[in-house]
């Protein structure tokens, strides 16, 4: 697709890196067919070819409006489009320029701007964990529309005390010890089980998507590089062999660490080296499940599989963890239909435009539940968050489950 750039983006990098990107395009609609947000609108516009579209009309000169911005702000950034694309388009990285430009250009209402601002400052502020204590408690109470976004407390459990040769850093993550905290947990005790000891830097935090796809891109850069320094000094002591994720939508930012700071001159080696060493917790299983087999008794019985989207089509893994739990005992189906679509979490979508994600959360729902499975397992804490809205059935990290089967133990 040929792209001619208008006079303000020649010359700069993202003209650059958008041009690039608009080369590969071809117009044959393969994405379309798998876009969530054009299966459920039916709108062009509303699906990757027709935002493309609305992006290089932007890098051309056309001024946006607030229907351009409602189309870009529409998408669920699964990248599920990448995974159908034969030509290679990386659309992830080309919807991250568009919206920044659209943003600078298309002023948001007060209520838009309100709402953004809280999603980006307190899902990653220090006060997050004590209000989200506030809000279990008094659950029951709160209206459903607040009560879904709020899980019921769950038990941490302990920590292990053992130290081994073996050493991964461990993302904590800004909402997951407070909404999951037994999955930091229960990541800790497989990993010590088999041998590797987890670290969580003193000072990491959030992983700078929440802030970057809400439009602060320099406020998620910021959150970059401030983990980059708490990772760093382990890093280069040669301490560590990996950066461990057990949240998916966090594994596929700090991978993309190199791209997203490749022009900061004091970070750009140090980001490439991070993703270079971050690996999804699925990725270690082929290396821990020697040293598990023989210590878990599995439990018996069918759990449905919901491989994120941040899982399959950012970071490109599919099948690990069906495979890999299955040489523990636990059998992992995924959807017969449709597992390659979205959830409708997406970070803050779900909160951004719930009528959208409703509708992807229940047809999941619909799907997994088909496979009439004792309780859904992710990988992710916001995928995980928004099935167990819609669900009376259990939603879980498949760490936990593995967990609890190393507790349980082969003679148990």
């Amino acid at each position: 697709m040929q792209t001619h750039l208008s006079p303000e983006f020649q010359g700069t990098p993202e003209g650059a890196e958008a041009e690039a990107i608009l080369r590969k395009c071809v117009h044959c609609g393969f994405c379309t067919a798998t876009c969530p947000t054009y299966q459920i609108l039916g709108d062009e516009l509303d699906g990757p070819r027709g935002r493309i579209y609305l992006m290089k009309q932007v890098l051309e000169g056309h001024e946006p409006t607030r229907k351009t911005q409602l189309h870009l702000d529409r998408c669920l950034t699964c990248r599920n489009c990448e995974s159908t694309c034969p030509s290679g388009v990386d659309y992830g990285r080309l919807v991250d320029i568009g919206r920044a430009i659209v943003e600078r250009k298309v002023p948001r209402d007060a209520p838009s701007r309100a709402l953004r601002w809280a999603l980006k400052e307190g899902l990653t502020s220090s006060a997050f964990g004590p209000a989200m204590k506030v809000g279990q408690a008094v659950r029951g109470l709160l209206p459903a529309v607040l009560r879904e976004k709020v899980p019921a407390r769950r038990q941490a459990g302990g920590w292990p005390t053992r130290t081994h040769a073996r050493k991964v850093l461990m993302l904590a993550g800004c909402v997951q010890p407070s909404m999951m905290p037994n999955v930091n947990t229960a990541t800790a005790r497989v990993l010590d089980a088999a041998g590797i000891q987890a670290i969580v830097a003193a000072g990491e935090g959030c992983c700078g998507a929440v802030k970057f796809h809400l439009n602060d891109q320099d406020g998620g850069r910021a959150q970059m590089r401030h983990n980059i320094d708490a990772w760093w000094p382990y890093v280069e002591r040669g301490e560590v062999e990996a950066i461990v994720m057990n949240a998916s939508g966090c594994g596929v930012t700090v991978r993309e660490y190199g791209h997203y700071l490749q022009h900061d001159a004091a970070y750009a080696a140090k980001a490439k080296r991070i993703g270079e060493l971050t690996r999804d917790l699925s990725e270690l299983l082929p290396d821990m499940v020697p040293a598990l087999q023989g210590k878990v008794r599995a439990q018996p019985g069918v759990f449905a599989y919901h491989p994120p989207c941040t899982l399959q089509h950012g970071q490109k893994l599919k099948g690990g963890v069906e495979q890999w739990m299955a040489a523990l005992g636990f059998e992992l189906r995924v959807a017969l239909n449709e597992s390659h679509l979205c959830c409708g979490s997406a970070g803050t979508y779900s909160v951004l435009h719930p009528e959208i994600a409703h509708t992807l959360r229940d047809r999941k729902l619909g799907h997994l539940g088909a496979l009439q499975p004792q309780a859904i397992l992710s990988a992710n804490v916001g995928c995980i968050t928004h099935l167990q809205s819609g669900t009376q059935m259990p939603v879980r990290h498949w760490v936990e489950v593995l967990d609890e089967a190393l507790a349980r133990g082969p003679g148990a």
